[in-house]
């Protein structure tokens, strides 16, 4: 066996271990993520904060990608991805720190937004991770894998966060996140290594989008903004639908919860279907409806937990096939780049939701027409999706 093939079959083991390294790692992002919206109704009674304000302090977690976005896809030419997925992480831990120690909506917002500028951060480099590792080799799988990380540490928070507020009060799961994500931070400083054929195979760093590029990248981002808005507004205010209807608080959360765990699974498997038939379109639009149909009825409150488990096994499955638009946007070496303009564009349209959605649910006085908004930003996903595939097909002009 040459060389250069002993390498090559190498990283065909290697990069679903260090593809399990960033999984475990990445995580943190979702327990991070959802600690506002396990303990929102303790900080309401606390502080007499309403919905909108609660939902604002959940979309603070992504403002600031608006502005780190661009400046942290440059820093790729100075550092490398390792050291910048590990500064992100380490810059969560510590804005949850802050959380955990603020007495008011000015200092829970500001830790809020220095969570955001580590989620930033973090989020292009892990994506370019395995981007790196997976280009032309079951993309799509990797990067479900990738991308329910951040469903699976939601759901761990969904589950644990309730029962440890109770226990020792709202500041601990803040406490505990922090924590994860700077253990986290240490491991892929340690452990992750880069791609051994990057150095022969990928062209110099570039920062320079050509115009057909930048249009592609910025549909791709607002499909992916879309998708994630609609999943972060029903993780938000789903369990509040179900309370309406009787259930208990904690009883609401886990069984809200069913569609994250049951995502962690099925993100990989409809990866794999999209993958081998190559029909990755097909399999968005009908994962897409699945989803529509389960947040329709969610005040069919016998129907709650086989709702819940086909949102996650359908409805929001399809992340890996969205975040594959990624890799068709942009060349290799404009990844970083690339990425910083795809996150720009992604907070851009994410950040409003989960205030728009907090204060729809003021108004209307029925946590229902935030899930209304939710299947209003489904429905737009599939279109901007539509829109991504017929600007791929126009001819590049010369």
């Amino acid at each position: 066996m040459t060389p250069a093939r002993e390498v090559r079959a190498d990283d065909g083991r290697t990069r679903w271990i260090v593809l399990g390294m960033l999984f475990v790692c990445r995580s943190g992002l979702g327990l991070q993520f959802q600690t506002v919206g396990s303990v929102g109704e303790d900080l309401s009674a606390e502080y007499a904060f309403s919905h909108t304000q609660i939902g604002t302090l959940i979309g603070m977690f992504m403002l600031p990608g608006m502005l780190v976005a661009l400046p942290s896809g440059y820093a790729g030419r100075y550092l490398s991805d390792r050291a910048l997925v590990s500064i992100g992480l380490l810059t969560l831990g510590a804005g949850g720190f802050i959380v955990a120690a603020a007495d008011g909506f000015g200092l829970l917002g500001a830790g809020r937004i220095v969570c955001g500028i580590g989620f930033v951060l973090s989020t292009l480099y892990f994506t370019k991770m395995v981007a790196d590792w997976f280009a032309g080799k079951e993309l799509a799988t990797a990067m479900a894998v990738l991308v329910t990380s951040w469903p699976f540490g939601i759901a761990m928070g969904q589950i644990a966060y309730p029962s440890l507020a109770g226990a020792h009060g709202w500041r601990a799961p803040f406490v505990v996140s922090a924590a994860y994500c700077t253990v986290a931070a240490v491991a892929v400083l340690l452990a992750y290594r880069p791609p051994p054929r990057n150095a022969r195979e990928t062209p110099r760093a570039s920062s320079a989008l050509p115009r057909r590029e930048v249009a592609l990248t910025l549909i791709a981002a607002v499909v992916w903004a879309l998708f994630n808005a609609g999943y972060v507004v029903y993780l938000s205010f789903a369990p509040q639908v179900l309370v309406a209807h009787g259930y208990a608080p904690a009883a609401a959360a886990g069984i809200i919860s069913v569609a994250s765990w049951t995502m962690i699974f099925s993100g990989a498997f409809w990866g794999q279907i999209a993958d081998r038939s190559g029909r990755r379109d097909v399999v968005l639009y009908a994962c897409l409806l699945v989803g529509i149909g389960s947040l329709a009825f969610l005040r069919q409150e016998s129907l709650a937990i086989p709702l819940s488990f086909a949102f996650g096994f359908m409805g929001i499955a399809p992340a890996g096939v969205i975040m594959a638009l990624v890799a068709e946007s942009m060349a290799p070496e404009r990844r970083a780049f690339g990425m910083g303009v795809f996150l720009t564009a992604f907070f851009l349209v994410l950040t409003p939701a989960p205030g728009l959605a907090g204060w729809l649910y003021d108004r209307s006085g029925d946590a229902y027409s935030a899930i209304l908004f939710a299947i209003a930003l489904f429905v737009a996903t599939a279109l901007a999706n539509l829109a991504f595939r017929m600007t791929q097909r126009r001819p590049e002009r010369r």
